[in-house]
């Protein structure tokens, strides 16, 4: 095991760590995904069904369990202690969407059909995907907390730092795990992002906000000087994450269809504000 393993372990432990305070301080969940953290503990459920059975190290087995006791804390915090603070409203990703394609990915792309196996597959793809209902779910309401932001940038940088690991591995043991490195692979990019975000924006002025103005327009805001930019016009910045950008605007499609299928009588009412 080498300092790359070690580090991402670390950083993905800080990035739980970091969620958990903030929802135990602040007596408060909103803004955080709590279909993100279901999906995360389905991860690690099927992932580590093997804690009983195959024992590779006192390291292993600890994180093992750590990990599984923080996915089902925070949870029960979500939808148990705090469920009053969260916001079910805009956690509305479909999570049929993911769990769909990954389910019948793991079953066609395994190294060996069995149980076990295919569980650990699933596991590997499903994690590459888990946090978009927490992208989807800022791009709803057009806001993060800089906790919410450490929390992400941590996760990115525990992806990182296996990717380093894998790097390490074929360098010194030959060993490549295809299944693995794709996939991890993949979620990096959803994180990537979100580095330029956190060092550029988080680090130096505190906070950042998305937010939706007339219900079709979306504008990046730097709090700490009051600063809006426009991110639908022609000059759109890079300031905010691409994928939370991306979300946002098929958001807005989304409502643009809603509207052409009202007839002109639907529309007019609305216009003025009649109860449809």
């Amino acid at each position: 095991m080498n300092v790359f393993r070690i580090l991402g372990d670390l950083s993905h432990l800080l990035a739980m760590i970091l969620l958990l305070g903030k929802i135990w301080r602040s007596k408060c969940c909103t803004g955080i995904s709590g279909k993100s953290q279901i999906l995360f503990a389905v991860v690690f459920t099927t992932r580590y069904l093997d804690l009983f059975t195959n024992f590779i190290s006192i390291y292993n087995t600890v994180m093992k369990v750590v990990f599984l006791l923080c996915a089902y804390v925070t949870v029960y915090m979500i939808y148990g202690k705090f469920r009053k603070t969260f916001d079910s409203e805009n956690d509305t990703f479909r999570l049929e969407f993911l769990l769909v394609p990954v389910i019948g990915l793991s079953f066609l792309e395994n190294y060996s059909f069995t149980p076990l196996e295919i569980l650990w597959t699933f596991s590997i793809y499903l994690e590459s995907v888990a946090i978009l209902p927490q992208l989807f779910m800022i791009s709803k309401t057009g806001e993060a907390e800089t906790i919410t932001t450490h929390y992400l940038f941590f996760l990115g940088l525990y992806r990182a730092l296996y990717l380093a690991n894998w790097i390490r591995r074929y360098q010194t043991e030959n060993f490549y795990d295809q299944i693995a490195v794709v996939s991890g692979v993949v979620q990096t990019i959803f994180y990537c992002d979100f580095f330029y975000l956190y060092v550029t924006k988080v680090t130096s002025y505190g906070a950042v906000e998305v937010v939706q103005e007339k219900g079709s327009r979306w504008r990046d805001v730097d709090t700490s000087e009051g600063l809006l930019i426009d991110c639908m016009g022609v000059n759109t910045t890079a300031e905010n994450s691409f994928w939370v950008h991306l979300l946002q605007k098929l958001l807005v499609k989304q409502h643009y269809y809603e509207e052409d299928e009202l007839t002109d009588l639907q529309m007019e009412e609305k216009r003025k504000g009649l109860r449809l």
